[in-house]
């Protein structure tokens, strides 16, 4: 460009995404560890998609579900914690304190004055009080190494105490210590999500103590945490990246003047891409098909999504609340959604003629999830309206 700025068309960004995310078979990962690591996180609101997202990314999906609890349960090289925007994610454990330092304390911050000041608005004990109660909970759960709240609350019964949440409101409600105080450690880094109750598409968790970290800047974790992600990601929009990290834009901006980030063209405008990575990208070889869980962190990634999402399927494959949905990939863009039926046939709806190599390969993918998930029916979490549809 006459600025001096390279332009990264459509076809680089979708090329740079089908290796960087290891979606194209040539990327395919042999371990959960190294999907995480090249995605970063993986969003883990929804149980099922941790599972489903690695398994769509390694060259052995079988290994998918025993590979992520192992993972997760016994190496605890993968970690479950609240992260950006307040959300929970699956992080690499080398990762877990920068972003607790990046994203996690003022969000922490502001949960436990909320929850001090609902307390004392419904006249419930006080600040000196819940110390007490959470020093005895981290204290039996460091005994139990895991645990449920049922059973930190048989050995702290104070956890049961009830109050009255915006007492007068519409949304009057009431609470207990438990739930709000184990949500207030998760977001301090305190404790993280353990063993689920069920099987691994369980929403019912036991609560461990969290992995030792130390304690890091916030400007720097910041920097360290942008950078990774711009590496996985890039290139992106500031609103990307405002929008990723949940951050203030001044935020991202000093991160980005902090890494010495690079500005690119895109057909939107300006986006940004790490040090040393404007040069182009190779194409990621012979055309892909993949099938996403719903809210899969490439679907999830930016915020600005027309370079790989028509927006005529938006209403068909989101929720009101702005959560994606499963999704049919096409060689780097998304073509349709896809669901499981209850008697395990995995069914897909792709609303353009993409021709027959597509339609195969698609075919090829549904008959490659069906044959790993065997007898198990996931449900997303969030249903949209194509997934309702289909799922019928």
């Amino acid at each position: 460009m006459a600025d001096g700025r390279r332009h990264i068309g459509v076809a680089e960004r979708r090329a740079r995404l089908a290796l960087r995310h290891r979606l194209a078979p040539s990327a395919w990962a042999a371990a959960p560890e190294e999907v995480a690591d090249s995605l970063v996180a993986l969003h883990g609101s929804d149980p099922a998609t941790v599972y489903l997202a690695v398994a769509a990314r390694l060259a052995d999906p079988a290994k998918a579900v025993a590979g992520t609890e192992r993972a997760l349960y016994e190496d605890r090289t993968l970690v479950r914690m609240h992260g950006m925007r307040h959300t929970v994610f699956v992080f690499p454990t080398g990762l877990t304190a920068v972003v607790h330092a990046s994203t996690g304390l003022a969000v922490a911050a502001r949960e436990r004055a909320s929850l001090l000041k609902d307390m004392a608005g419904a006249g419930a004990p006080d600040a000196a009080w819940l110390a007490q109660v959470e020093a005895a909970t981290l204290a039996a759960l460091a005994r139990r190494g895991q645990a449920t709240a049922a059973e930190l609350t048989a050995d702290e019964p104070r956890l049961r105490e009830r109050f009255v949440y915006a007492p007068g409101k519409s949304y009057e409600g009431v609470h207990t210590v438990s739930s709000r105080l184990l949500r207030v450690l998760g977001v301090e880094g305190k404790v993280v999500r353990g063993r689920p109750l069920g099987s691994w598409t369980s929403s019912q968790f036991r609560w461990a103590p969290a992995p030792e970290h130390p304690e890091l800047d916030v400007a720097g974790a910041q920097s360290a945490l942008l950078e990774r992600w711009l590496r996985a990601c890039g290139p992106a929009t500031e609103a990307d990246l405002k929008w990723w990290t949940g951050w203030r834009v001044t935020e991202v901006r000093r991160a980005l003047s902090a890494i010495g980030a690079r500005e690119v063209s895109l057909d939107e405008g300006t986006g940004h891409v790490a040090a040393g990575d404007e040069d182009p990208v190779d194409p990621a070889g012979e055309p892909w098909a993949a099938l996403l869980p719903g809210l899969d962190p490439t679907a999830m990634a930016w915020q600005g999504r027309d370079w790989y999402l028509d927006p005529e399927l938006r209403p068909l494959l989101f929720d009101r609340s702005g959560n994606v949905g499963p999704t049919v990939w096409w060689d780097g863009r998304v073509v349709g959604g896809w669901a499981q039926r209850p008697d395990g046939e995995i069914v897909w709806r792709i609303p353009e003629d993409v021709g027959r190599e597509a339609e195969a390969a698609v075919a090829a993918q549904a008959e490659r999830l069906r044959a790993w998930l065997g007898t198990t029916r996931v449900t997303p979490r969030f249903r949209t309206p194509l997934e309702r549809t289909l799922s019928a």
